[in-house]
């Protein structure tokens, strides 16, 4: 089918990329976001942001060959596919799915950053270690990506200058963690 009998000729040459650009970022957006639900364990979801997206990709596609003399749609579409990956992964990063590990390795006492997450309901794991320029504390702690901000600030409070590094986690069992579990008890239907 033409959409482009739908939209009025003197139109057709602004009208036409246009939607063609919308609609490549729609569907490279929900790719974006199944790709990355894939990677978190979101089973259920994946495949039903992988038809969303096969389909739009189709109806487009479809599109741009069927009027694949002009450059502005090769333009619009290349340019919708690049700018659905941005508000693909400015979503994700919005929406803050998912756990993750931060390790933070102390040079100075590590006991006001220790006695806050404990206060705070942190979760963690504290390791005397010996590094490069003597003793250190080795702490990890497993929080939701959303608690990241509030535990770069303990940090920067407790220990600034102290070496940190943060790691997705596909899964982890059991723990403590600040925040409520509602949220997770929503997000559980689509781990499966």
């Amino acid at each position: 089918m033409d959409i482009t009998v739908w939209i009025d000729k003197e139109w057709l040459p602004w009208v036409f990329p246009v939607i063609i650009f919308c609609a490549r970022i729609l569907d490279v957006t929900v790719g974006t976001l199944r790709i990355i639900f894939i990677t978190r364990g979101m089973r259920k979801l994946a495949p039903v942001l992988g038809f969303i997206e096969v389909f739009i990709w189709l109806t487009i596609v479809s599109q741009v060959i069927l009027h694949v003399s002009t450059l502005t749609n090769f333009i619009a579409y290349a340019a919708g596919y690049a700018t659905g990956n941005y508000i693909g992964l400015l979503i994700e990063t919005k929406l803050a799915i998912g756990l993750i590990i931060v390790r933070i390795i102390t040079q100075k006492d590590a006991e006001g950053l220790i006695r806050h997450l404990k206060a705070n309901n942190y979760g963690f794991t504290n390791i005397p270690a010996y590094g490069n320029d003597g003793y250190v504390n080795v702490i990890f702690t497993i929080i939701k990506r959303k608690n990241l901000p509030d535990m770069l600030n303990i940090i920067q409070q407790h220990n600034p200058g102290a070496f940190y590094s943060i790691e997705d986690v596909r899964s982890a069992g059991e723990g403590i963690f600040p925040a409520d579990r509602e949220q997770l008890k929503y997000l559980k239907f689509f781990r499966r």
